[in-house]
C-alpha cells in the first residue's frame, strides 16, 4: 500500500522536512544493497536520535506503514532493501563516537559510525577494535552488528558479537530499550543483547553501541605464501591451526581470485600461483618475529613455491589492497555475480576446495573461491551474465549442490552476509522446523504487526 500523504507530513513533522525525502532520485539510492535486487521505498527518512526513531515506529504502527532500517547499504544479501515497499530509516544522522574510555577499555558509539573510522580513532589512543569486514572502509557499526560481521581477523578475535557488551534499541512498537553492561560480566536476566546482533534489523533498531576494546597489538607481520595447488594451500591452513600456531589472519586467493586481481590493478601479485595465503601475525615485536619465522618454515615444508614478507606498513598495505580488490575485481570476469559465504570446520576445507573445484568443472561455470581460511569461510563467487537462463539454471543447481555439502561437512550456509532475502529459501537447510517456528515467534513478540524490516529471514508460505 501506498504511503498516505498525510503520513508523509506525519513524518515530517517528526524529523523536519529537511530530512526526508519522496524524490525518484533519493528513492532509487536506498532501492538497494551490494546483493543489487532493487525494490523501491515509499519515502527515506533521516531521523537525528531515538526520539526520532521511536516516533516513527509508533506511527507506523497505527497507520499500518513498513519501516526498513538502514546502514550504508553494504549488506550482501538484501537485508536493507524495502522488498515490501515502505520508509527506509537510513541511520546515517548517527555518526557520533560519543566516549572511548582508555581506562575501562569500551567506547560508546552511534551505528552510523564507519568502522574503519572508528579503528583509526581507537588506534590513536593505542586501543584496538578487531572486527574488520572487508568493506570497513564503508561499513557502518550498526550494520556490522545487524549482521554480525567477521572479517580477516575472527580467527584469532573472533566477530562483531563477541565485542558488543550492550545497546540502546527502539523496538518496533516504538519502546526505547537498553540492554546489557559496561562491564566485563554480567548474567542478570536473558542476553538481548546477543539476540539483537545478528538480528538483520528485524527485531529493532539500534541507535547506540557499547564496544569492548583490546590493548594495540606492538608489533604485526605479514606475509604471503604462493601454491601451485589450491589443494596443497588449503592443507597449509589446516596444518597450522593443528600445531597451534594462532596467527590474528590467513586469508587465501585461488588462481581465479588471484588473476582478476592482477588484471583489475595492473600489477603482479603471485605469478603463476594456483593459491595464495596471506597470513598476518601480532603480538610482542619478539612473538611476532618468532612466529613469522615459524610459519615460513611450515609453508615452505609443505610446498609453498615463493614466501614473502612485507619489510613495512606500506608493503603490507599492497598486500591487503590486493585482496580487498577481490570483489570489484570480479567484475573483469562478467557483469553479474552470485555470493555466498559458507563456512566448513577448518580441517575440512581441503575437501571443500576439492568440491568447489569439481563443481567448477563440472558446471563451466567461472566459480572464483576466497577468504578467511583461519576460520573456515569460504566466500565463492560465481561470476555470469544473469539473462543468460541456463547457466542461471547451472548456478542455481551449483549452489545448492555445495550447500547441501556445507551442511554434510558440519558447515553453515553463512558465516558473516545473513540470510537477508537471498539465503531465505536455504535457511532450513540448516535450521530445523521447530527452531524456526521458535524464532518466527520471537519475531512477533518482538514486532506484532510486522511493520519492521519485512520479509527478511523467513520464507512465509
Amino acid at each position: 500500500m501506498p504511503l498516505k500523504d498525510s503520513t508523509y507530513k506525519k513524518i515530517q513533522s517528526i524529523v523536519g522536512p529537511k530530512y526526508c525525502s519522496r524524490a525518484k532520485e533519493d528513492l532509487v539510492c536506498y532501492s538497494y544493497d551490494a546483493a543489487t535486487s532493487r525494490y523501491l521505498p515509499d519515502a527515506v527518512v533521516f531521523p537525528g536520535n531515538a526520539i526520532d526513531v521511536s516516533s516513527i515506529l509508533k506511527l507506523a504502527c497505527q497507520e499500518d506503514f513498513f519501516v526498513i532500517p538502514r546502514g550504508s547499504g553494504t549488506g550482501m544479501t538484501g537485508g536493507s532493501v524495502p522488498v515490501m515497499g515502505g520508509v527506509i530509516i537510513a541511520m546515517s544522522r548517527f555518526n557520533r563516537i560519543i566516549e572511548i574510555d582508555t581506562d575501562n577499555f569500551t567506547a560508546s558509539v552511534e551505528p552510523g559510525v564507519i568502522t574503519a573510522q572508528f579503528h583509526r580513532e581507537v588506534e590513536k589512543l593505542n586501543l584496538f577494535y578487531p572486527p574488520d569486514p572487508s568493506s570497513s572502509e564503508f561499513s557502518s557499526l550498526g550494520g556490522n552488528l545487524a549482521e554480525c560481521a567477521g572479517g580477516p581477523r575472527a580467527v584469532k578475535y573472533g566477530v562483531t558479537r563477541d565485542y558488543v557488551l550492550g545497546l540502546e534499541a527502539v523496538l518496533p512498537t516504538g519502546e526505547i530499550i537498553k540492554t546489557g553492561v559496561k562491564t566485563a560480566k554480567g548474567v542478570v536476566g536473558y542476553d538481548l543483547t546477543r539476540l539483537f546482533v545478528g538480528s538483520e534489523g528485524t527485531l529493532g533498531i539500534i541507535t547506540q553501541i557499547t564496544v569492548k576494546l583490546l590493548s594495540l597489538p606492538e608489533s604485526v607481520k605479514t606475509m604471503t605464501a604462493s601454491f601451485i595447488e589450491l589443494e596443497k594451500a588449503a592443507k597449509t591452513v589446516s596444518e597450522i591451526i593443528r600445531q597451534g600456531i594462532v596467527p590474528r589472519t590467513i586469508e587465501f586467493m585461488d588462481k581465479e581470485s588471484i588473476k582478476c586481481v592482477e588484471k583489475y590493478l595492473g600489477t603482479m601479485i603471485a605469478d603463476g600461483a594456483g593459491a595464495l595465503l596471506i597470513i598476518e601475525v601480532d603480538g610482542r615485536a619478539d612473538e611476532t618475529e618468532s612466529s613469522i619465522k615459524q610459519l615460513k618454515e611450515l609453508c615452505v615444508s609443505l610446498g609453498a613455491k615463493d614466501i614473502r614478507i612485507a619489510e613495512s606498513k606500506e608493503d603490507a598495505a599492497l598486500i591487503w589492497k590486493a585482496r580487498k580488490a577481490i570483489s570489484p575485481a570480479l567484475f573483469t570476469y562478467a557483469p553479474d555475480k552470485i555470493n555466498e559465504d559458507i563456512v566448513v570446520p577448518r580441517s575440512k576445507i581441503p575437501d571443500m576446495v576439492i568440491k568447489i573445484n569439481s563443481m567448477r568443472n563440472k558446471t563451466g561455470l567461472t566459480i572464483v573461491s576466497f577468504g578467511h581460511a583461519g576460520d573456515g569461510n569460504i566466500h565463492f563467487n560465481i561470476m555470469l551474465d544473469k539473462k543468460n537462463k541456463e547457466d542461471m539454471k547451472k548456478a542455481e543447481a551449483a549452489i545448492e549442490e555445495l550447500f547441501d555439502y556445507t551442511i554434510e561437512l558440519g558447515g553453515t550456509i553463512s558465516g558473516e552476509h545473513g540470510i537477508g532475502i537471498t539465503k531465505a529459501s536455504y535457511m532450513a537447510k540448516e535450521i530445523g522446523p521447530v527452531e524456526i517456528e521458535l524464532m518466527k515467534k520471537i519475531k512477533k513478540l518482538f514486532d506484532p504487526k510486522g511493520i519492521l524490516n519485512p520479509g527478511k529471514i523467513f520464507i512465509e508460505h
